[in-house]
């Protein structure tokens, strides 16, 4: 009764979501047209690189592409769902809009995580799916059932990794009113995820891999489509870091929201 009457709400969050974007149709296809502009720079990027190049480690130039697709699809599903209510958070502990969130009769951090739904994130995220299908048929791949889900389900892990680290760099507002410029700067962390992995070295390397894993949450994915995956351990780093953010994730949220006084008092 309780998950029937949350899916209730949601789908009412995502029917208001629907109906302003529609309200707003030009700035609706700008955006998607300037994320897929953003897309195309990282595709020649990708050919700028390569050539000079063959390789960069063991990562050949349609694997990377489907890296970057790879990466652009988690982004924008990320995106899609969080990004805009994570930013969001800031503005409602300023105005004091926290107050009305605090008194309805459910669970505050799911109500403020997910009062928005970016609709044009889902378009292209699309595109970034035809990416990596053209780049699978480049590198003749024929993934199995098991990969597809292995793909799929390391995918949801790294966006709520994203989610959680996100969540709490802007629930840091509680402290300082204003923290889009922390949440922003985490966001332009996806840049690195669009890199091999082992383009990287040393302390870099291991802090964009254990302690803020966005290298993680796009190269591990990538590999299991391109059964490139030597060792079963980099996803199991990756679903163990998953419990351990969405746990800090959790108990700063509930830290946070006891510093809330409202914007009277």
């Amino acid at each position: 009764m309780n998950l029937k009457r949350y899916l209730t709400i949601y789908a009412a969050l995502w029917k208001n979501s629907v109906a302003r974007e529609m309200s707003f149709k030009g700035n609706f296809i700008l955006w998607i047209f300037v994320e897929l502009l953003w897309f195309g720079l990282q595709l020649s990027l990708v050919t700028v690189i390569y050539s000079q190049t063959n390789s960069v480690g063991s990562w050949t130039k349609w694997q990377m592409v489907l890296l970057v697709g790879a990466s652009n699809f988690i982004q924008q599903i990320y995106q899609a769902f969080f990004l805009t209510n994570c930013i969001g958070l800031s503005e409602l502990v300023r105005t004091g809009k926290m107050d009305f969130l605090l008194a309805l009769p459910v669970n505050t951090r799911f109500i403020v995580s997910t009062r928005q739904v970016d609709l044009g994130a889902f378009v292209n995220a699309v595109f970034a799916i035809c990416v990596m299908l053209f780049a699978a048929h480049k590198l003749a791949l024929t993934p199995t059932v098991g990969q597809l889900f292995g793909f799929a389900a390391l995918c949801v892990v790294g966006i709520f990794i994203h989610y959680s680290l996100m969540f709490m760099l802007a629930a840091i507002s509680f402290w300082t009113v204003r923290a889009q410029g922390i949440v922003y700067g985490y966001f332009n962390l996806f840049n690195i995820a669009r890199m091999p992995d082992e383009a990287f070295k040393g302390a870099f390397k291991a802090f964009f891999t254990f302690a803020l894993p966005v290298l993680l949450v796009s190269n591990v994915p990538t590999r299991v489509l391109a059964d490139t995956l030597g060792s079963s351990k980099l996803w199991l780093a990756l679903i163990g870091l998953g419990v351990v953010w969405a746990v800090i994730s959790e108990w700063f949220w509930r830290l946070s929201i006891r510093r809330y006084t409202s914007a009277s008092s």
